[in-house]
Parts: structure tokens; C-alpha cells; sequence
């Protein structure tokens, strides 16, 4: 019993130390959305990445039907998969939100996906991301840019 205690905390821990560690978050209703922070891009030729957890204080479902930015033509929640060992992404379609879950978009997971760039993102910079919400309508955050290796902010 112990040891499986200890390895529940242990994965407790772990979980934890993956997420963003920002302190910021933005809230519309029921719904939080902490952390967000985006990858620089390499040039305009390339995607860049953002990522944020998505929590839902209510006890009713919402889902995320839509992200854009006025950095990029155009913007996805992609989801990526490994299959037969090759990884791949793509768009995810709707996100739901249980009521009292959350939804981390995160490196290797779901996340933002910014294509058809009109400027750079720079590290230092911020990008105004917005995100549409069935439920709860339509939420902008702020999102500090970070190196376009960073695999968490700052």
C-alpha cells in the first residue's frame, strides 16, 4: 500500500511540475484559462505553437470550437498522435470542457497551431490569442512569446 501511495504522489508530482508555471490567468464565466505562452517562430515560413490549460469551474460542458490570432491567417487546436511510430498532428475539431475538468494544451499534445503567419513571433514579444467558446462566447489572452525550443515558460 505504500509504495503505490508513493508512486501516486510521485506521479502527482511530476504531472504538476509539467505544467505551465505562470502565474497569469483570464476568466469569462465559468472558465479559466491560465498560462498561456507561445513558441517563437522561426521566420514567417514556418507554424508556431501556443499552449495554455483551459479549466471549467461550472458544472456544465462548453467546448472550444475556434482559435485566431492577428499574427497568423490562420489558426487550429491541433492534436498530435504517434502511429506505428510515426508522429503526426492535426486539426482536433471541437475541444469539450467537462464541467469541473480542464484541457491542457501543451508540447506534444493538443495545441494552438498559428499558420499562414502575417509577422514573426519574437521572443520577448506577446500575441493577442483568441479563443471562441460554445458556451461562453469569446475570450482574448495574452500570451508571452518564449525561444522556439521551449518546452514550458520561461
Amino acid at each position: 500500500m505504500l509504495r503505490v501511495l508513493s508512486q501516486a504522489l510521485l506521479s502527482i508530482v511530476f504531472i504538476l511540475s509539467a505544467l505551465p508555471v505562470s502565474a497569469d490567468s483570464t476568466r469569462v464565466g465559468d472558465l479559466v484559462i491560465d498560462s498561456p505562452w507561445a513558441r517563437a517562430s522561426i521566420g514567417m515560413s514556418r507554424p508556431a505553437a501556443a499552449y495554455m490549460t483551459i479549466r471549467n469551474e461550472g458544472t456544465v460542458s462548453d467546448a472550444l470550437l475556434a482559435v485566431s490570432t492577428p499574427l497568423s491567417g490562420m489558426a487550429e487546436v491541433h492534436a498530435t498522435s504517434t502511429k506505428n511510430g510515426v508522429m503526426s498532428m492535426g486539426p482536433a475539431g471541437p475541444v469539450e470542457i467537462q464541467g469541473g475538468g480542464n484541457v491542457l494544451l501543451a508540447p506534444g499534445g493538443l495545441h494552438i497551431m498559428m499558420m499562414k503567419l502575417k509577422k514573426a513571433l519574437i521572443k520577448g514579444k506577446t500575441v493577442e490569442i483568441t479563443l471562441s467558446f460554445k458556451r461562453s462566447g469569446k475570450i482574448t489572452v495574452t500570451a508571452p512569446i518564449y525561444g522556439p525550443g521551449a518546452t514550458r515558460p520561461g
